[in-house]
């Protein structure tokens, strides 16, 4: 299989520096690999995946890393992403170094991002309430 990623999220990839871009070209491969059917763009200037138009899961450099969304995944019951929103049903990591990038839950995670969707695409049309997708 073919692993396909958008061209602006391969130049925001390369533009970061050392250990951030291993980071990025890491979850990015591995994103897309496991979301396949995933659409990828740079979404509010930063990469995100969505899935039938709903942002699914995203990274973006911040100054203390790359710090990996998902946007359903405060319902994923998952202690790793412990960086919750306060506002939506957001979930997050913060990586450093590559290294500590678990593939197994990277994998889990994506899984669990397919499965468990609240409709953040329509959210502006229900005046800020969310809904449960599936």
């Amino acid at each position: 299989m073919t692993i396909k990623i958008a061209q602006p999220i391969i130049e925001y990839n390369a533009a970061q520096h050392l250990e951030d871009k291993v980071i990025c070209e890491t979850l990015a491969n591995e994103i897309t690999k496991n979301l396949p059917e995933a659409e990828n763009k740079i979404w509010h200037r930063h990469p995100v995946w969505f899935l039938d138009g709903n942002p699914i899961a995203g990274y973006h450099k911040l100054k203390a890393g790359v710090r990996l969304m998902f946007w359903s995944g405060a319902d994923f019951d998952e202690d790793a992403l412990s960086e919750r929103g306060k506002k939506f049903k957001d979930a997050s990591i913060t990586y450093t170094s590559a290294q500590e990038i678990s593939l197994k839950d990277l994998k889990r995670w994506l899984t669990k991002a397919r499965e468990i969707q609240w409709d953040y695409k329509n959210i502006v049309k229900r005046k800020g309430k969310l809904v449960r997708l599936k």
